[in-house]
């Protein structure tokens, strides 16, 4: 056995269970550090953007949106999904804010990666901080997006959402708190087009 943390964690074999339209589902075989194998169930998915756009007076735009798997409304920041092949990360979280929020932002950055569920799923989703805002015409896409109940509202309120537990959508709640934190100059964010060196490619991949 080798030492912890040396280990390279190789792929005997790979299963195809289930591929959709916006995941796939494998089990793949998995080399343990003790020669051993271990079934590994992956949920591969298309990766997203999320975007936190924040105006001149602080304020921060939310959806409150019907989310199945749970239920419930949920407030979230406006995202999508990167399924447009070839389409800027960036590119894709202009689109999705116009079409979700109305809204066109003159300044883009990175504000952070956040790994959906790592114990099963590729997902990763990179948030955006967009500011100097105007608004747009917003293109409705299907009966969901015409449900969307769009706020503003001021980020410290935000935050306290976030902690009080009425915000759990976890791009949402990692691009309210890094938002603040751009802004109160406690960290600063990366360029727009940051290097992504976790995004997912392998259901892109399929679809091609």
């Amino acid at each position: 056995m080798t030492g912890p943390g040396s280990h390279e964690f190789t792929v005997a074999s790979s299963e195809d269970i289930h591929i959709g339209r916006v995941i796939g589902l494998r089990i793949d075989d998995v080399v343990m550090p003790g020669g051993g194998r271990a079934r590994r169930e992956v949920v591969e998915h298309l990766g997203a953007v999320g975007v936190a756009a924040v105006d001149d007076e602080g304020r921060i735009t939310l959806v409150h949106q019907y989310r199945h798997p749970l239920g419930r409304r949920l407030w979230e920041l406006p995202a999508g999904l990167l399924d447009e092949e070839g389409e800027d990360p960036v590119d894709a979280a202009r689109r999705e804010l116009a079409e979700e929020a109305g809204l066109a932002a003159g300044r883009w950055e990175t504000l952070v990666d956040v790994a959906a569920s790592p114990g099963f799923t590729d997902e990763v989703i990179r948030v955006f901080l967009a500011r100097e805002l105007s608004e747009v015409d917003r293109d409705v896409h299907g009966e969901e997006e015409a449900d969307l109940v769009i706020d503003r509202v001021p980020l410290d309120r935000a935050v306290r959402m976030v902690l009080a537990g009425e915000i759990v959508n976890g791009a949402t709640v990692g691009g309210v708190l890094a938002a603040h934190a751009v802004l109160s100059g406690a960290a600063p964010a990366r360029p727009a087009r940051a290097p992504w060196d976790v995004r997912p490619t392998a259901f892109a991949a399929r679809r091609r």
